[in-house]
C-alpha cells in the first residue's frame, strides 16, 4: 500500500481532463486534477487525522468526472439525479481499481467506494466529511463564479440545500471562510 502512489495515480487520471481552470498562481491546469487538489488541501485542514482511505476518497471524488457528461441526460431534476448517482458509481469503481492495484485491502476498498457513492450520508463519518470537504471547496472556490451566473433566488436554494448536507463543524468551518463581500451577503440571505 502506497497512499502517495495512489494519490499520484489518481492525479495522473484528472490530468487528462480536457477541461481548463486558472489555479491561484494563474495558471492554466487541468479542472479534475485542480478539484482534486483543493480537495486534499481542504481536508487537511479540516480533518488533518483523516485515515488514508478518506484520503483517497477525497482526491478521487471527480475523478474523470469528464467521462459522463452532464449533457448526455435530461436537463430536469431526475437527469441530474441520475447523472450524479452514475457519476459516483464511476468514481467508486475507478477508485477501487487504483486502490486494487497498490494492493489496499477488499475492506478499504469497499469503503472507499462506500464514501465516493456518498453512501450512509449523516450516518457515516467519513462520508459526511467527504460531503463537508465538497462544500468548503465549492464556497471557498466556485461560489463567486456561479454566483455571477445565476438568480440570486436559485443561489440562496442552492446555498441553503448544500448547508443542510454540511455537518455543525463545516458550518462553522464555512462562516470562517475567506469569502468576498458580495459572497458572504449571499450566506447570509440563505441562512436568515
Amino acid at each position: 500500500m502506497s497512499l502517495a502512489e495512489c494519490l499520484t495515480a489518481i492525479d495522473e487520471i484528472n490530468a487528462k481532463d480536457p477541461k481548463q481552470e486558472m489555479d491561484a498562481h494563474g495558471q492554466m491546469q487541468p479542472a479534475c486534477l485542480l478539484y482534486g487538489q483543493r480537495m486534499s488541501h481542504t481536508l487537511a485542514g479540516f480533518q488533518s487525522n483523516a485515515s488514508e482511505v478518506l484520503q483517497i476518497a477525497v482526491r478521487a471524488q471527480h475523478i474523470q468526472r469528464w467521462h459522463i457528461p452532464r449533457k448526455d441526460y435530461p436537463m430536469d431534476r431526475p437527469g441530474y439525479l441520475r447523472w450524479r448517482r452514475e457519476l459516483g458509481a464511476h468514481h467508486a469503481e475507478l477508485c477501487g481499481k487504483i486502490m486494487a492495484s497498490y494492493h489496499y485491502s477488499d475492506d478499504d476498498i469497499e469503503k472507499a467506494k462506500s464514501i465516493l457513492r456518498k453512501q450512509k450520508l449523516k450516518q457515516d463519518a467519513d462520508t459526511q466529511t467527504l460531503e463537508d470537504v465538497a462544500c468548503l471547496v465549492f464556497l471557498l472556490y466556485y461560489f463567486a463564479d456561479f454566483a455571477t451566473s445565476h438568480s440570486e433566488e436559485k443561489i440562496i436554494s442552492i446555498v441553503q440545500k448544500t448547508w443542510r448536507k454540511m455537518s455543525e463543524k463545516a458550518q462553522a468551518a464555512a462562516l470562517e471562510l475567506p469569502l468576498g463581500e458580495q459572497e458572504f451577503a449571499l450566506v447570509q440571505k440563505a441562512l436568515a
